[in-house]
């Protein structure tokens, strides 16, 4: 009895989470925040165990789920700004009894070096200096894979259209059977091209905006490779979130 009401329940979220199609009231909502979101900094008023994890808290609660789920033995993930994505996915693998996570950046900064490395959860943590792109910088990472048999990507550096494409190519590679590949700040392709023109003014890496952006170089890196497959319900569930069509997983 209690395993039927669980299976109700299970199908009543599934039916629910299809409802909310990009027409629906609540994801034009969701849209409506992550706009305003966007121009007021609010990715960056939450901590991880006492570092800046620059994420909503819709799209971390989504990789709990999605790292309990595929209970990966290693999280590679480029861009590592403050560290408090490397130290949540470091915690989760605390909780899992398992796990390590590769973090990449161009530069990572002395105080947030200290900082990463000063945390209880560093020993979980191993990070790579260099552009995310450079064959040397790839080909360091593989060194630290070790002996994982499961692995996650999650591509959060740099925004522009032909870097994500490069990291797609060079980091899909890593990623297991059944696992997951999570593109970050997708999202912006859904917004007007008026919003983003204005969102531009501020962003630092270029070209960037409507055209050229993750999302983009998701929909470039799919039109030639089967392998991997958009699974919507994630940003259809979370509704708030940067990962618009950004959850792809390893199909074959």
């Amino acid at each position: 009895l209690l395993m039927d009401e669980m299976q109700i329940f299970y199908k009543e979220r599934e039916s629910r989470i299809e409802s909310f199609t990009e027409s629906s009231k609540g994801i034009q909502l969701g849209k409506q925040f992550n706009i305003e979101s966007c121009t007021n900094g609010y990715t960056y008023n939450f901590n991880w165990m006492g570092l800046p994890i620059i994420q909503y808290p819709q799209d971390i609660v989504m990789m709990q789920e999605l790292m309990f789920e595929v209970k990966p033995d290693l999280i590679i993930e480029t861009g590592i700004a403050h560290g408090g994505s490397l130290v949540f996915y470091a915690s989760m693998f605390e909780l899992l009894g398992k796990g390590h996570v590769i973090g990449v950046d161009v530069e990572i900064r002395e105080h947030n070096r200290q900082a990463i490395e000063n945390h209880s959860m560093f020993k979980r943590i191993t990070m790579v200096e260099g552009s995310s792109i450079e064959p040397t910088t790839v080909d360091e990472v593989k060194k630290h894979i070790g002996e994982a048999k499961k692995i996650m990507v999650c591509l959060d550096s740099k925004h522009t259209h032909d870097h994500v494409l490069e990291e797609l190519k060079a980091y899909s590679q890593f990623v297991t059977l059944n696992s997951v590949l999570v593109v970050f700040d997708t999202t912006v392709e859904t917004f007007d091209k008026e919003i983003v023109d204005e969102m531009e003014k501020d962003y630092r890496f270029t070209p960037w905006g409507k055209g050229s952006n993750p999302h983009t170089a998701v929909s470039e890196f799919l039109a030639t490779n089967s392998v991997f497959q958009i699974e919507k319900q994630w940003h259809q569930k979370a509704m708030i979130t940067n990962c618009w069509d950004g959850v792809l997983r390893k199909v074959k």
